[in-house]
């Protein structure tokens, strides 16, 4: 198999690399030069018709984009550690806190991202007035997940691709300017947990 991905702070092929950490799977990344517009190149829209990394080949030729299905596919093969849960009830749960990881907190940091930051400007069109409405919209998000983890050490019961979702997405809303607030204890108490693992410096 090859796997294709860019470096940090790129969120998604991050997540694929604590995933693998995770999992002590052997999977180098073969790097595509976001900066560069690889990923756009014909060579690497044969692999992925989206344009997007991480992407996943397999040995026969088929492949695999999105960051989730792809480590859904690497959990089937290797099932240990499970982080997507170890019974049908607790892995539904681990795809609701995924979801919620998604819709409630990536989103408007990917809003922001396209719409408000200068590194995105000459891509798009951007709507710059729409894209600050997100910094607001990502705060409370923040403070969602605070709440949430008042009484929790993980999203599930244990580690999970839900934490793995959580802890990129909070990075990489900091590296943009979308720092996470300072009345956010448990979100910080978390983060700090996360990021100890040895898996989040992959």
């Amino acid at each position: 198999m090859k796997l294709y991905g860019a470096p940090n702070p790129a969120p998604n092929p991050r997540r694929v690399r604590i995933f693998i950490a995770e999992k002590q799977i052997d999977l180098p990344e073969i790097p595509v030069d976001l900066r560069a517009r690889a990923h756009k190149s014909a060579e690497h829209l044969a692999r992925n018709p989206v344009g997007q990394v991480p992407t996943l080949v397999l040995d026969d030729g088929r492949s695999l984009s999105e960051s989730v299905a792809i480590c859904r596919y690497l959990d089937v093969l290797h099932p240990e550690p499970p982080l997507f849960g170890g019974d049908a009830f607790a892995a539904a749960g681990i795809d609701q806190w995924i979801r919620r990881v998604e819709f409630v907190l990536t989103t408007p940091v990917g809003m922001f991202w396209r719409h408000a930051h200068p590194f995105t400007a000459s891509l798009l069109t951007q709507y710059r007035d729409f894209g600050e409405s997100n910094r607001a919209a990502a705060m409370t998000a923040m403070r969602w997940f605070d709440r949430q983890l008042g009484n929790r050490e993980w999203l599930a019961d244990d580690f999970s691709m839900a934490d793995i979702c959580l802890l990129t997405s909070i990075d990489f809303a900091a590296w943009i300017g979308l720092a996470r607030p300072d009345d956010c204890p448990d979100l910080a108490a978390w983060h700090a947990r996360a990021s100890a693992r040895p898996s989040a410096k992959a």
